[in-house]
């Protein structure tokens, strides 16, 4: 999904999060203005609920909470919230508010050429503002391509690139799969 501005009046989040629920589309809020979500291709769709079910099937017991792209992440010291594909935390202090998490250990985006900019430059700079983040993953909507930002303990970002036949690993949530798990039933 991509985010186009729209020509509304600054809003303090709390008129934002009251505007929204009026409104039929997702807006992500930056800086006090409002941006409408726009939809996805049906890869995009497909593979966004892939991922979702293998993290929810293996997180299904646990402290966790998987969330899709329906759900707001504010952005860590700011008054900012964006609509990722996925989210996931395992930080109680997210049961604290219904309209948001804020602590997610993991985040995924889904590429499209319209979002793939934004994805891996302003919104991965936001999103480093938290020290909880440990994964970042893009999934490519286009070709069987899985690329992982993981934050050590050090607080340095590595990037490990997967492809076909490659086992993808993501220590947040302690759970390393097979790539074509996500692409299942997809057709490029």
């Amino acid at each position: 999904m991509v985010a186009v501005k729209e020509n509304h009046p600054r809003f303090t989040p709390e008129e934002y999060f009251a505007w929204e629920e009026q409104q039929l589309e997702k807006h992500e809020y930056l800086n006090g203005e409002v941006y409408a979500m726009t939809g996805g291709s049906l890869n995009h769709a497909q593979i966004g609920g892939n991922f979702h079910s293998l993290l929810d099937s293996h997180l299904l017991s646990g402290v966790c909470r998987v969330f899709n792209s329906d759900a707001r992440v504010n952005i860590l010291k700011s008054i900012d919230h964006v609509y990722p594909d996925i989210s996931v935390t395992c930080d109680r202090r997210d049961r604290e508010t219904p309209q948001y998490i804020t602590y997610p250990c993991l985040i995924v985006e889904v590429l499209s050429s319209s979002t793939e900019a934004y994805d891996r430059g302003d919104k991965f700079q936001m999103y480093r503002k938290s020290d909880i983040l440990r994964d970042y993953v893009l999934v490519s909507a286009d070709k069987i391509k899985v690329e992982l930002f993981h934050r050590d303990d050090s607080g340095k970002w590595d990037i490990i690139d997967y492809v076909a036949g490659d086992l993808v690993e993501l220590e947040s949530v302690n759970l390393t799969f097979s790539i074509e798990q996500v692409y299942r039933d997809i057709k490029f």
